[in-house]
């Protein structure tokens, strides 16, 4: 089913529904568990990506947890992860929609600093439509707070906002894609370069998660397919 092994059985009996398949939950549930088929997970140590230790400014708390947005490009969520490498560590700075949960911006980086944070803005811009007002929310890391990243997306008239110190379901959306791309792509592979990284997440975000992996929050559509839905309900 171009799953990648990662689907549980509800996102299994989902995409049997979709091709028109008459099975049961519990049927899916149960078959799988008889022929021993189960979601690839596995969980290892956290590297710390946030430091929210700095004297820059702190913006304030804009969604306060409310993550129902009916709009593409009203709110954008971002945060920074980590993947092990043969050769050291690779830094992950990614930018979600939070209406259509996907992925419009990423960079790769060996370092931790703002820069790639505004590479990975570059490409959101690029790709997506924007508008004044847009909602850009994040940790309190050094890499959001930082001037150079508050003068950018205040030259494009977003409005910044910062989840509460040390509460991560203050970004849930976002903690919810990197649990998934960790426990579906890096917990499962040994990557022995850096360039063997960079080509295995471009994999991952570009074709799997962003065109093809189904997101219950958006009634199990693709993140790409969601958008294409709601764009084609607006030009109605």
């Amino acid at each position: 089913m171009g799953s990648k092994k990662t689907y549980g059985s509800p996102r299994v009996f989902q995409v049997l529904k979709g091709l028109g398949l008459q099975v049961g939950k519990e049927t899916v549930a149960n078959l799988m568990r008889d022929m021993g088929l189960r979601a690839k997970t596995k969980k290892r140590f956290r590297v710390k990506t946030t430091d929210s230790n700095h004297t820059n400014p702190i913006a304030p708390n804009l969604l306060q947890q409310n993550f129902c947005v009916a709009k593409a490009s009203s709110v954008w969520l971002s945060d920074i992860t980590y993947v092990e490498t043969g050769e050291g560590w690779l830094y992950v700075f990614s930018i979600m929609d939070l209406c259509t949960r996907k992925n419009v911006g990423w960079s790769l980086a060996d370092n931790l600093s703002h820069l790639p944070l505004l590479s990975a803005l570059e490409m959101a811009l690029n790709r997506q439509i924007t508008a004044p007002g847009l909602i850009f929310h994040s940790d309190r890391g050094v890499q959001y707070a930082c001037e150079a990243f508050r003068k950018k997306l205040a030259d494009l008239k977003f409005m910044q906002s910062m989840s509460g110190k040390g509460n991560c379901y203050d970004n849930a959306p976002m903690e919810s894609f990197f649990h998934t791309f960790k426990t579906e792509l890096v917990y499962q592979t040994k990557f022995a370069t850096k360039a063997e990284a960079r080509r295995a997440i471009f994999e991952w975000i570009e074709e799997f998660y962003n065109r093809e992996r189904i997101h219950s929050s958006i009634g199990y559509k693709s993140p790409v397919a969601f958008e294409e839905e709601l764009m084609l309900t607006e030009a109605a």
